[in-house]
């Protein structure tokens, strides 16, 4: 195999022995508006069920880019969203079209290798040791049903530092909660785990959902058009997770927008 050249057996074997292929089709979820009364009305006539709530429909939903015809996700075993693709800007941005496998096959390994392309994790670096995001939360019918996950990577600071993320909500009707993960841990889901009872797990204030979390440090209840800030001292490079979910206190359903500056001051 020549440098820079993929053959097409290569590109197999790697797939096979890493990934199950499979098209799910947008008008299917929901995607499309005007097939949404027709799908329904089929779906009734013919008795067939499509549940868009199963955790692996609900991943693809959660990475779709807007105005994507055809978005190509990684998704782990357990229904994380591992990296994504625009597959128009994916093409957009090849300076020749012989250059697709090598990009593609990249844009697979850094999948499993946990570096999520395509999500936009914030890379931070003492160059660059500041940067901004702006997003959105919404208040779960269950716990653990949806949070907004921030990836950020401050592996570049090698000695550590401090994360400071000062956090500003929206005028809307959320209330936010905003935890601080290692970047490996799983988020729990909303099904509730054995021998524990269904109450305490999806109650936002009980030690059983805060067990589930097990967050670094957390943010709690901040209330629209307030602002609050999450500090954690780290020692080594690492990669983060900033996740936000509305507050149930606040009612469920709600929507609001949030603003985070993201930054490390690293140890001297």
């Amino acid at each position: 195999m020549r440098t820079g050249v993929l053959s097409k057996n290569a590109i197999i074997e790697f797939l096979n022995e890493n990934f199950i292929n499979t098209w799910v089709e947008n008008a299917e979820l929901g995607r499309t508006g005007s097939l949404q009364d027709p799908i329904a009305r089929r779906r009734e006539q013919e008795g067939i069920t499509f549940n868009t709530n199963h955790a692996l429909a609900k991943t693809i939903m959660k990475g779709w880019v807007k105005g994507s015809p055809v978005d190509c996700f990684v998704i782990s075993h357990d229904f994380d969203l591992m990296g994504s693709v625009d597959f128009n800007e994916f093409l957009d941005n090849l300076q020749r079209p012989e250059d697709e496998p090598v990009a593609y096959m990249q844009f697979l390994k850094d999948s499993l290798e946990g570096k999520r392309p395509g999500l936009g994790d914030i890379i931070l670096t003492p160059e660059q040791p500041s940067q901004e995001v702006l997003d959105t939360i919404h208040t779960p019918k269950m716990a653990h049903q949806d949070y907004t996950v921030v990836g950020i990577n401050t592996t570049a600071f090698s000695d550590g530092g401090t994360l400071t993320i000062d956090i500003q909500v929206g005028r809307d009707d959320a209330i936010g909660l905003f935890f601080l993960l290692d970047g490996d841990k799983k988020l729990p889901t909303e099904k509730v785990r054995e021998g524990i009872d269904p109450t305490e797990w999806h109650s936002q204030e009980s030690d059983e959902y805060e067990k589930a979390l097990d967050a670094l440090t957390k943010l709690w209840g901040i209330f629209p058009n307030q602002a609050g800030r999450i500090a954690y001292q780290f020692n080594r490079g690492q990669r983060f997770k900033l996740c936000a979910t509305g507050d149930q206190w606040g009612g469920v359903g709600g929507i609001n927008a949030f603003h985070a500056k993201i930054s490390v001051e690293e140890n001297k």
